[in-house]
Formats: C-alpha cells, sequence, structure tokens
C-alpha cells in the first residue's frame, strides 16, 4: 500500500468507529445487546487500527504542517489540541469500559460508559475533520 493513502485509511478508520459508536449506542437503547456488544467491539477494533496506522504514518512522514493562514489556522488547532488531548484520555476509558463490560459489571459500565461515549465519539469525527482541513480543505496541503 501507497504510505500516502494511510491519511484516507486512517480517515475512514474514524468514520467507521464513530457510526459503529453511534449504531452500538442505539443498539443498546434498544437493549440488543448482542448487537451492541459487536459494534462496541468493532469501533473499538477501528480505533486500534487507526492507531496502528496512524503511528505508521507519521513513523514514516513525520509530522505534517497546517498551512492555512488567516482565521481557519486557530480553528484548526483549537480542533487538533482538543482531539490530541481527549485521544490520550480515551484509551484507558475505552479500556476500562469494555473491562467492566467484559467482567458483567453492568452498573460501573453504564457509569463510565456514559463519559466514554462522547468523548470517543468526539476523537473520532474530530479525527475526520481534521483529515479534511488538512489533506481536502481549501486551506490544506494539497491545495
Amino acid at each position: 500500500m501507497d504510505l500516502h493513502a494511510l491519511p484516507v485509511v486512517n480517515a475512514s478508520l474514524n468514520a467507521a468507529s464513530a457510526l459503529l459508536l453511534l449504531a452500538g449506542f442505539g443498539f443498546i437503547k434498544a437493549k440488543r445487546v448482542a448487537a451492541h456488544r459487536a459494534a462496541m467491539l468493532a469501533a473499538f477494533a477501528c480505533s486500534a487500527l487507526f492507531l496502528i496506522s496512524y503511528l505508521t504514518y507519521h513513523a514514516q512522514v513525520g509530522s505534517v504542517r497546517f498551512p492555512g493562514h488567516g482565521p481557519v489556522r486557530p480553528i484548526y488547532f483549537a480542533i487538533l489540541m482538543t482531539h490530541t488531548v481527549l485521544a490520550a484520555v480515551i484509551v484507558p476509558l475505552a479500556l476500562r469500559t469494555l473491562w467492566l463490560a467484559a467482567r458483567n459489571q453492568f452498573a460501573a459500565h453504564r457509569r463510565i460508559a456514559r463519559v466514554t461515549l462522547p468523548l470517543w465519539l468526539y476523537v473520532s469525527v474530530t479525527g475526520v475533520v481534521i483529515y479534511w482541513m488538512l489533506y481536502r480543505s481549501p486551506w490544506g496541503i494539497a491545495a
């Protein structure tokens, strides 16, 4: 695979994770526990594959600078900063949430999932936004 195709793969994995998280939330609201479990495990798998792909890409390419100027620049960096901080926070939260479910500790699982889900969704969606701003927008490196 062409190394420069990895940003598209990364954005796709983030988008898939976000969609699976939303599906999983819908499934548990509908009391479809098996479907919820499958969707959440698939979301976790997408996020894990994203992390591997992201680290592979940046180990080879290094950091990618945002070339945009004007008002879009601080917007990009605000999104990037919150995304980066929450991406680090979400790893132990997601692992803990999954661990509690695997141990059938559903009361604790529900409590932490109320925090984990919106943060994980934010990280997944902003990952796609960052990709778009960096590689596809009029301000990005392809402009």
